[in-house]
């Protein structure tokens, strides 16, 4: 395998050109937490290319989240108590998926996707002791709806189901006028439906938890 890449390689040192004393005064002054609202955005570009399936909005919306990842980890390269670079992100992440690919790059089976995933489980578990609730380790940050259906296929992990749970549309263009129409409803109604479903999931989180620690007392009997 070719390890050349001289097109990346030109960009990391366009950034570090940037970032460096004459280069820009604009990327001098950023700081990982400045720079968050700029790699939310370029995300849901990133996100708006996908759907839409243009390869070359798609290879430019990629390119802007690429130079997110290049940015901050120069920016990590030059900050005290941090000094890390892209490599050192590169290679964390190589070790990582070598470690979730068992089946892959160890001597473990996998037949099918659950397969794959119950793997990532019992590993992430193993690399992260410190959690004790599958909640743990969910964005907080992440929008309601993306939110609700992470926390509910992590209360289904744990035998929690949402009672108010209705049959949905059998096809998401149904699904998708069903909640354009309830965000409609309350809209009309000068209701907030992001807090409100943030609301109901915090509701589910509890109910989770609660279940957890029930399940963790009978376990000490």
């Amino acid at each position: 395998m070719s390890a050349a890449h001289p097109g990346l390689d030109e960009l990391i040192d366009t950034v570090a050109l940037l970032r460096a004393p004459g280069g820009c005064p604009w990327d001098a002054d950023q700081t990982h937490e400045s720079l968050v609202q700029y790699l939310v955005e370029e995300s849901w570009e990133l996100i708006d290319a996908i759907e839409s399936g243009n390869r070359e909005e798609m290879i430019e919306e990629l390119g802007d989240v690429l130079y997110q990842v290049l940015f901050h980890a120069d920016l990590a390269a030059h900050t005290d108590g941090e000094r890390f670079d892209i490599d050192d992100v590169a290679r964390h992440m190589t070790a990582k998926m070598v470690s979730r690919h068992p089946h892959v790059f160890g001597d473990r089976e996998a037949e099918t996707a659950a397969d794959v995933v119950a793997f990532w489980d019992e590993l992430k578990a193993d690399e992260k002791p410190h959690r004790t609730s599958v909640l743990d380790g969910i964005p907080r940050g992440m929008p309601a709806l993306a939110l609700a259906q992470k926390v509910l296929g992590k209360a289904e992990k744990v035998g929690v189901t949402d009672a108010s749970a209705q049959v949905a549309p059998a096809t998401e263009d149904e699904l998708g006028r069903v909640l354009l129409g309830l965000v409609a409803s309350a809209r009309s109604q000068g209701l907030d439906a992001e807090r409100a479903l943030r609301t109901a999931v915090r509701g589910l989180e509890d109910e989770v938890r609660a279940a957890e620690e029930s399940r963790a007392a009978s376990r000490a009997d």
